[in-house]
């Protein structure tokens, strides 16, 4: 365990000379908003533990869970180009309302900007770009009414994961954004967390996989 990443409130799953791995607090920012108040954020707690760290991908303030940051340009580029080709591959757990019927399934729904409700997003078949999540259940609770479900985003677009959801009738437990008040009130958080994330390093070639399961 470092003890200088704690001192900074950094929980590091990864690290070497050109890579690090993080697990991101529900509730803070990955890069800084506009405002003094904005300016703690896990890109800025990573540059004090280590200068050179960079932004490749970045979560939700809500959403916790795994990020990455390349510590060199090189680092930055592969990684980069690793996106785009969709060569990383990231999974998520949820819990959402209702009992999600199938066992595993797809939601194919097309994804813009709703400009005069920013930043929220919808679906869009004239104008969206396209998106595409898998998901399968790991439980479901009769008793409280929601679904544990693993969710694999194909592509990347803004709040994908849980437009996708509410689309088929599942809002996410604890989402200001998306959900009905009733079901924001079920918890004290957005509960989605990047459990999961495989790709190639960037320099070393080799696969890594690292996994951080949720605290919900």
């Amino acid at each position: 365990m470092n003890e200088h990443a704690l001192s900074l409130g950094l929980d590091i799953l990864h690290l070497d000379d050109d890579l690090m791995i993080c697990n991101k607090p529900a509730g803070l920012l990955t890069v800084p908003g506009k405002g003094p108040e904005k300016q703690d954020c896990l890109i800025n707690r990573a540059l004090k533990f280590n200068p050179n760290a960079r932004v490749v991908h970045r979560l939700d303030q809500g959403t916790s869970g795994i990020v990455m940051f390349p510590l060199n340009y090189m680092s930055l580029k592969i990684l980069t180009k690793q996106f785009e080709a969709r060569g990383i591959h990231k999974r998520y757990v949820a819990l959402v309302s209702g009992l999600v019927e199938q066992d595993e399934g797809e939601v194919k729904l097309p994804l813009i900007c709703d400009w005069p409700n920013r930043p929220l997003q919808k679906v869009c078949f004239e104008s969206g770009k396209p998106a595409h999540t898998r998901y399968s259940v790991l439980e479901r609770n009769e008793a409280e009414n929601y679904t544990r479900v693993l969710l694999e985003p194909v592509s990347g677009r803004t709040h994908q994961l849980r437009v996708h959801m509410l689309s088929i009738g599942h809002p996410m437990l604890g989402d200001q954004l998306y959900s009905p008040p009733e079901i924001q009130a079920q918890a004290s958080r957005l509960l989605l967390h990047a459990q999961h994330i495989q790709l190639t390093h960037p320099i070393l070639r080799h696969k890594i996989e690292v996994e951080c399961l949720a605290d919900f």
